[in-house]
């Protein structure tokens, strides 16, 4: 398996030594920044109970709409989607989110959004974003981080949840 990796990283340009890229040394890297890029607020109808598996109980809770805006960004959340749950041995949930956001100027983006719950903790998740080329490429080149939230009472069951790129 190591082989494999080093075998690809060799095949891209890249060396361990410093990872270089076609015979360019790489710069000592940086501390990774975040930038906002979108606040989302997720409308959800109730949990489904799916029941006991081997690795703890399961339950999908529906994705049924919403509204999301940035920078340079706004829409609403497709009614469709879902958020696949587990609740582990150790109190913590697993979290795996898939679902599409429609901007205001009719273009579709996929959002795959995974996480994990433990109590006392903040809330922590890694989207990743599949926008077609054009306007929104940019969301396919990106890692991210996300924050999640309860939303405002006001907002009916939803959750608000808040993308930042990597800088």
């Amino acid at each position: 398996m190591r082989r494999a990796l080093f075998a690809a990283m060799a095949t891209a340009g890249l060396t361990t030594a410093g990872l270089t890229t076609a015979g360019v040394q790489a710069a000592e890297p940086a501390t990774p920044g975040l930038e906002f890029v979108l606040e989302e607020v997720v409308k959800l109808s109730p949990a489904v109970e799916v029941g006991k598996t081997e690795r703890g109980n399961r339950r999908y809770i529906p994705i049924v709409g919403g509204r999301f805006e940035g920078p340079g960004i706004a829409g609403t959340i497709v009614p469709g989607g879902w958020d696949w749950q587990l609740d582990r041995a150790d109190g913590c949930v697993e979290l795996k989110a898939d679902y599409f956001l429609k901007t205001d100027d009719g273009v579709t983006i996929n959002v795959l959004n995974q996480g994990t719950i433990c109590p006392g903790q903040p809330v922590r998740t890694h989207p990743v974003l599949e926008a077609p080329i054009g306007k929104y490429d940019w969301l396919n080149k990106a890692a991210f981080v996300g924050t999640l939230e309860g939303a405002d009472p006001a907002d009916g069951p939803a959750v608000k949840i808040r993308f930042y790129r990597l800088k």
